[in-house]
């Protein structure tokens, strides 16, 4: 099997959670590792939070060109009944995320070439990451069923509660909860 680490990492605080899915990397995928953060991490470290903010990769599952990756953030915008707003680093930037420097950089060390066997030694390896500095990092096992290629129509994004921000719109947007009227 493949094993696909999708972290959310806070800076602030120095926590991660990996979610570690077995079938595939999409947008899907991307934002219930969000929604599994937030669950188990972020509203009780935030209970007063009136937003999220997302600093994400310009590329892969959560790409700021994917239809499917906002569709999924309007329904975790709309499950948790607060804004989502995405800053995307611009494309070929990834190595300023803060995720590659403070969190997976350490997972790699961690495992120091123990050969992955299984998920749970992926899982053991990912949750045992701990730094100096104060870093913890929780995994979890994802085994849902995540299917690629989802396709998003015009109509759809229509209905998206998706305001671009007046610097690069493209890379930075909010998508605010819809209501039931």
């Amino acid at each position: 099997g493949k094993a696909i680490p999708y972290g959310t990492y806070d800076v602030a605080k120095d926590r991660a959670l990996v979610n570690v899915g077995v079938t595939h990397d999409t947008a899907e995928f991307a934002v219930e590792s969000i929604r599994r953060w937030w669950t188990m991490l972020g509203r009780r470290t935030y209970p007063q939070t009136s937003r999220l903010l997302i600093c994400a990769d310009a590329g892969g599952s959560n790409g700021n060109r994917l239809r499917s990756w906002k569709l999924n953030l309007q329904e975790l915008a709309n499950e948790l009944g607060l804004p989502i707003t995405v800053s995307h680093y611009p494309p070929g930037t990834s190595k300023w995320n803060k995720i590659e420097h403070r969190l997976f950089s350490f997972i790699s060390m961690n495992w120091k070439g123990i050969p992955l066997v299984s998920y749970q030694t992926v899982v053991n390896l990912i949750g045992g990451t701990r730094t100096r500095s104060g870093l913890k990092v929780k995994a979890m096992l994802d085994t849902r069923h995540y299917q690629p290629g989802r396709k998003v129509s015009s109509r759809e994004m229509r209905e998206l509660h998706l305001k671009g921000h007046s610097f690069h719109p493209d890379w930075n947007y909010t998508l605010s909860p819809q209501t039931d009227n």
